[in-house]
């Protein structure tokens, strides 16, 4: 490849050693820079474009001055997978674990993989971990494990990838941060929860209390086809969860003309948002479980713990039901 390739395929980026390699005199580079028709944005790495770097370029450049068999990684590598689409302030890249970069890059953090000739996609532009791998990468840095629940709902959710290849790719690691939970999390999502609002449901709402065992992520097929989040098919009740993404505009006329021919239906929908799941599961619970045994559920609610008001609730509600009117 000459060095016009090379450039335009590294989105206006070049080191040092590569324009050498290509041809380019060490004066002939110093002009072009003293000339300010290329621009040194880190050392030894140059932008022969003057204008703004887009975030390509930005990659590239960190890429090429960490050095050979660098790539992007975990935030960076995400966003250029569509996994997210914040990159945040920095731009990660990972060398292997041989390799010391030594010198603080502007911008730049640098990591170490010892398993980086693996886990490197062996063709994306720019060179980036393997979209599992770089999941899992999020996951071990995740400072709660909300943000980790968050990274493999969204790497589902957007068909990126499988719970399968996801839990591939775990079982070749032998050392990472929320192992046990992000192990439990892929047999869920492979159930069906999408977020990590549907996984607080299926763990705190429902396995938590006891309560029967819902479909998720429902297709039905009629006039026009919707997705149920939670379905009890055979009571003829459904839950759906709300969260931020979706439901305001448009989305939330959809919602409304859902739960309208639900209810034409005969069905009962319960809605919650995160502020209900995450805050008061134990009153979601206690909620369902009247709405359920109304619809011919002969099972009971189990308390979740030495606080939770479950059956309290459910007493007190089948006390009240059997009062006579007055």
């Amino acid at each position: 490849m000459d060095l016009d390739d090379l450039i335009a395929a590294q989105r206006g980026m070049v080191s040092r050693a590569q324009a050498l390699a290509a041809g380019l005199t060490a004066a002939r580079l110093r002009w072009l820079v003293e000339s300010r028709r290329w621009r040194r944005v880190h050392a030894h790495t140059f932008a022969t474009t003057t204008g703004p770097l887009t975030f390509e370029a930005r990659v590239w450049a960190a890429i090429l001055r960490v050095g050979h068999d660098a790539v992007a990684s975990h935030r960076t590598a995400a966003v250029l997978d569509g996994l997210c689409d914040d990159a945040g302030p920095v731009i990660h890249v990972t060398a292997p674990a041989e390799r010391h970069v030594r010198g603080k890059i502007d911008g730049v953090r640098v990591h170490y993989a010892h398993r980086l000739p693996l886990t490197r996609h062996p063709a994306a532009s720019p060179p980036r971990t393997r979209l599992e791998e770089t999941v899992l990468d999020l996951v071990d840095v995740a400072s709660h494990p909300r943000e980790a629940e968050g990274w493999v709902t969204a790497a589902c959710q957007r068909r990126l990838t499988t719970p399968e290849r996801l839990a591939d790719a775990l079982g070749r690691r032998k050392k990472i941060r929320w192992r046990p939970m992000t192990e439990a999390m892929l047999v869920d999502v492979a159930e069906g929860a999408q977020s990590p609002l549907e996984l607080r449901h299926l763990r705190q709402v429902e396995r938590a209390h006891g309560l029967p065992t819902s479909c998720r992520q429902r297709r039905v097929a009629g006039h026009r086809v919707i997705w149920i989040d939670v379905d009890y098919p055979e009571f003829a009740v459904r839950v759906e969860l709300d969260g931020r993404v979706g439901h305001v505009g448009e989305g939330r006329f959809r919602d409304r003309r859902r739960d309208n021919r639900a209810t034409v239906d005969g069905h009962a929908t319960l809605r919650y948002g995160h502020a209900d799941i995450f805050g008061n599961p134990c009153t979601v619970a206690a909620e369902h479980a009247r709405v359920l045994r109304t619809r011919g559920w002969t099972g009971r609610p189990r308390s979740c713990g030495p606080s939770c008001p479950v059956p309290m609730i459910i007493k007190e509600t089948g006390r009240q039901d059997a009062m006579p009117l007055s």
